[in-house]
């Protein structure tokens, strides 16, 4: 019997795991699903999680079951390639014949002194956790630094309004405008909101240290009752540590068919693959489906694809709070209630399919 093993069972191990059952799953293969956590967690909801404004049970999605489904929770400490073996803590290592590693990422602090000792984060289930119970638990009018006005600060900075009214919110960013990788006209809308809403925003920053509830921007202290970080990822340390080449954002270099050119038995899917776009949960199921492609016909002893087509994103939604939204659709931008709709329509999908 065949052993596949899935690092992680973020977006784009739960799409291979949907993919392959009940049906696709060939009868000498099993598979071997290892995570820290007995469910699926939607990480483009951890924002509302950390705000308080959603419940830990609503971004939670139970894992396929299936005869040939095995599941270890457990955290990965390290992959030893030549051995094709998963090492972990409290558990003995699992040997593979074709392993997918999708360990997610982790925050990029850019050297900054004390970012990681001192500050929050939303990038995984349990540091949002973490970060809810310290935000919520904020005497009023206290204040919140959250340093980087990405997708995923400003949504969280815009929860947290909707959520805690009383609270003094600073949003650092290092650009000119927030939502930089976005059309100007639609950073100007997210910004407008925020003025109206109280969310100061402190642009073309520099964090050049943190202390304990201390952010210095161009050395210059703001005093924070909480900070948290959302300035920047990197992959997960695992992935860090391969022995094989990456790109200068640290992801793993990959042939076309998704593994890594030294080892044909070894994909890696989503933030930690070297793929043409910024790193996403869509990408990471598109790139999730070519995979699968890939191993049916492994495992069939065919040919395998020489190319695919290009991935076709269909864009990017955002929320500010619950009733306003932004989005990039087919590079149309889309502002005010309309986004917010097909956010949560979108969010409302995905549960139902995957649940």
């Amino acid at each position: 019997m065949k052993n596949l093993v899935i690092l992680g069972g973020g977006y784009g191990g739960m799409r291979v795991l949907l993919r392959l059952l009940p049906n696709q799953l060939p009868e000498d293969v099993q598979i071997t699903l290892i995570d820290k956590n007995p469910y699926h967690c939607l990480k483009t909801e951890y924002y509302a999680l950390a705000a308080g404004t959603i419940s830990d049970h609503h971004i939670r999605v139970s894992f396929p079951e299936h005869p040939r489904l095995h599941s270890i929770f457990g955290e990965v400490t390290s992959v030893d390639l030549e051995n094709k073996q998963v090492l972990l803590n409290d558990h003995e290592p699992v040997q593979f014949d074709d392993l997918i590693i999708g360990l997610g990422c982790v925050d990029k602090y850019h050297n900054v002194p004390g970012a990681d000792e001192f500050t929050y984060s939303i990038q995984s289930i349990d540091q949002s956790r973490e970060t809810y119970q310290v935000l919520n638990n904020l005497k009023a009018d206290a204040t919140v630094g959250i340093v980087g006005a990405g997708l995923s600060g400003v949504e969280l900075a815009s929860e947290l309004r909707e959520s805690r009214k009383d609270l003094n919110i600073k949003l650092f960013d290092r650009s000119k405008h927030i939502l930089s990788s976005f059309p100007e006209r639609l950073s100007s809308y997210v910004e407008k909101w925020f003025t109206e809403h109280g969310v100061e925003i402190i642009s073309e920053a520099n964090i050049t240290k943190v202390e304990p509830n201390i952010v210095y921007n161009h050395d210059q202290p703001f005093e924070c009752d909480a900070i948290v970080w959302t300035a920047g990822i990197q992959p997960n340390k695992v992935v860090r540590d391969l022995p094989v080449e990456k790109d200068n954002q640290g992801r793993v270099v990959l042939t076309v068919q998704h593994f890594i050119p030294s080892h044909e038995d070894v994909f890696v899917v989503g933030d930690c693959a070297s793929l043409p776009h910024a790193p996403s949960a869509q990408l990471a199921e598109a790139q999730a489906e070519q995979i699968v492609q890939v191993l049916l016909k492994k495992w069939n002893n065919e040919p395998l694809p020489e190319s695919f087509p290009p991935f076709k994103l269909k864009g990017v939604l955002g929320s500010l709070g619950k009733k306003q939204g932004f989005g990039l659709v087919n590079d149309r931008p889309l502002m005010g209630r309309v986004p917010r709709l097909l956010k949560s329509g979108v969010l409302w999908m995905y549960k139902y399919h995957n649940g």
